[in-house]
């Protein structure tokens, strides 16, 4: 809530403004050639920052809980109010949100392989293959299938580990259960 809070989430709201899928397109001349790791670092920079306003705002209304002013009270430092409290508190929004990144991610390499701008043949991707399967589609539809289901499988099945891993890890779960 102080001069770095606001510094922060003012570089956050900046990062937010700029459309980062053009952005990652524009820069494409610069990684072109070099390792895919580029790439996946570029889409990791600007796929945090939504992730980072929700957890911001989670954590401002749980520290005006009462079990978080409670612990202030009783001198429990600051680093054991985070760590015992309000990271278990964010945890199952930091998962959801974290799986979503994660489908979004993929989904962004793959249209941005596809249009040319992300991972570059003869590495291996989604993006890639839809591509070549396009020039086949009318012979052989099938080349297209094989890719555009295994993209809409793997975003499901990150989704739904999310959900699984949010149901075992919530503590409000836990404490409803029981």
């Amino acid at each position: 809530g102080g001069r770095i809070d606001r510094a922060m989430m003012w570089i956050v709201d900046l990062l937010l403004v700029l459309p980062s899928f053009l952005l990652i397109a524009v820069l494409s001349p610069l990684y072109r050639g070099k390792t895919w790791l580029v790439f996946v670092v570029l889409l990791a920079a600007f796929g945090w920052m939504i992730t980072s306003r929700i957890v911001r705002g989670m954590a401002m209304s749980l520290r005006e809980r009462d079990f978080v002013r409670a612990a202030r009270y009783m001198g429990v430092p600051t680093r054991t109010i985070v760590f015992r409290h309000l990271i278990p508190n964010v945890a199952s929004i930091l998962i959801i949100a974290a799986t979503l990144d994660v489908g979004g991610t993929i989904l962004s390499e793959t249209g941005l392989s596809y249009l040319g701008f992300g991972i570059n043949p003869p590495e291996a991707s989604l993006g890639n293959m839809l591509t070549k399967a396009q020039d086949y589609f009318y012979r052989a539809p099938l080349q297209a299938w094989y890719p555009g289901v295994t993209l809409v499988l793997v975003v499901l099945a990150a989704s739904f580990l999310g959900d699984g891993l949010r149901d075992a890890l919530d503590p409000r779960q836990r404490v409803e259960s029981n």
